[in-house]
């Protein structure tokens, strides 16, 4: 893989917003191109990148009619992983290991000239696979470390199992005697 280039692989028309739009316009496009991120561009340099999560993580905190007054630059994380397109495909596959993120937009010269993404890699080198797996269990494995660790941080107890009140799978906290899963917690 070290004479794979990510400019050989790389979706060269990533899928853009203006770091302006509203995050109901950014969940709009999302569903509009069946991504899971858009990239936040302005004059060809990228400038944040929003995802799927953060809209969620918007709307648990805000209400519905809050989305379209939301800047999608005013959630998008300041630090972003990028990539040269004259990188081979391990240093993306190590890029993507080291900072837990599942695709990279491509810069060159200060722009953005594409995006690559796991399934890019998966697609063009299958066997790849279990070292893709490797890195979703760790992303797993420090996203539970992190809310034990913010549990006892709190002085709370907490388990993994299935939520009292949303069925989903997550670190669980005891309250008023229900186990119950830290977005059902605020709520």
């Amino acid at each position: 893989m070290n004479n794979i280039f990510v400019s050989d692989i790389m979706t060269r028309e990533p899928i853009t917003i203006s770091p302006d739009a509203n995050l109901l316009e950014c969940a709009k496009r999302m569903v509009q191109k069946k991504t899971g991120s858009l990239l936040l561009v302005e004059k060809k340099k990228l400038v944040g990148i929003i995802s799927r999560q953060d809209i969620l993580w918007a709307l648990v905190k805000q209400s519905k009619d809050e989305l379209s007054k939301i800047k999608a630059k005013d959630i998008s994380p300041k630090k972003i992983a990028v990539i040269k397109p004259s990188a081979t495909m391990d240093e993306a596959l190590k890029k993507m290991k080291d900072s837990k993120f599942e695709r990279l937009p491509v810069i060159d010269n200060n722009e953005l000239v594409g995006i690559i993404t796991i399934k890019d890699i998966l697609s063009f080198h299958p066997e790849v696979y279990p070292e893709i797996e490797e890195l979703a269990g760790i992303r797993e494995e420090s996203r539970k470390l992190k809310f034990i660790r913010k549990a006892k941080e709190m002085g709370e107890t907490s388990h993994e199992g299935v939520c009292e009140e949303c069925g989903n799978h997550d670190i669980l906290y005891r309250v008023n005697g229900a186990l119950i899963c830290e977005s059902c917690k605020n709520s």
